[in-house]
């Protein structure tokens, strides 16, 4: 019997109460029987963030990620998958995680929608997002692939607060981008609950994407290519890292907790 493959899915924001059981919840569901997942959220001492929204709140808990991916190569995971729809630190955490995957919702939603579609479209909360979110979709290389994008004037923690509410802004949104632009799947730019997107593929009749649900699959799918076909990360030319005496020399890489919280999901 072969070793657990090991994710990481990583909250790029505060531990909270109901937060990362949302994330467990999710992996519970969608992982296969062979894959252990740990669900983790940044230390307190980054700051109590409940959201990254905001491109300042990015530039803080950007440190916060590349020690946590750090933290995770050190333990021996497979994979690691950041949960923020931007991206945040996607290229900075692959830069210093040796031979393990990391990904993100954004990057691993499109090229999920990519093999099962022509074009999509990409519901997100608020209008604020648009910009740095197609910026980091046209980045991944589906500018022409993009039907557009559809703002329902939530921002991350309203997306909890009344479901009902938040459905019916999904769903209008939804039938906009396919039934007047022509989108052929649903990329969802921020989890609402597990296995909302069912609901909405069987109202809308198109895939619909979960973002937390894609990276959590592809970061398993790239542990798999990696055991069964050895391909690991490139750290040639642009993917170079820095060295570990450097690293070290400055001092700020490992030098306090990474995770504040973490729930473990076995194999």
């Amino acid at each position: 019997m072969r070793d657990p493959i090991k994710i990481m899915y990583l909250s790029p924001v505060a531990h909270r109460d109901g937060h990362d059981d949302l994330f467990a919840d999710m992996a519970r569901d969608v992982k296969l029987p062979g894959t252990e997942v740990h669900v983790t959220s940044l230390p307190d001492e980054i700051g109590l963030f409940t959201n990254i929204e905001f491109r300042s709140y990015e530039g803080m808990v950007t440190a916060g990620i590349i020690r946590a991916a750090r933290a995770a190569a050190r333990e021996g995971f497979d994979a690691l998958a950041i949960g923020c729809f931007y991206d945040t630190g996607l290229l900075e955490a692959r830069e210093v995680s040796g031979e393990m995957i990391v990904t993100a919702p954004c990057v691993a939603s499109c090229e999920i929608a990519a093999s099962l579609s022509n074009r999509f479209g990409v519901i997100v909360g608020r209008r604020k997002w648009v910009h740095q979110m197609q910026s980091t979709v046209h980045d991944h290389g589906h500018r022409d692939r993009l039907a557009g994008f559809y703002h329902v004037e939530l921002g991350v923690t309203e997306f909890q607060e009344d479901h009902d509410r938040t459905a019916h802004c999904l769903m209008t949104a939804g039938r906009k981008a396919v039934e007047e632009d022509y989108a052929e799947s649903l990329i969802l730019g921020c989890t609402m609950e597990v296995g909302f997107h069912h609901h909405m593929e069987q109202e809308l009749g198109v895939p619909v994407i979960d973002p937390s649900i894609a990276a959590l699959k592809r970061a398993e799918y790239g542990a798999l290519l990696k055991r069964d076909c050895g391909w690991v990360p490139s750290r040639k030319w642009s993917c170079e890292a820095p060295s570990e005496e450097e690293i070290a020399s400055i001092g700020t890489f490992d030098d306090r907790p990474a995770f504040g919280g973490r729930i473990v999901v076995e194999a």
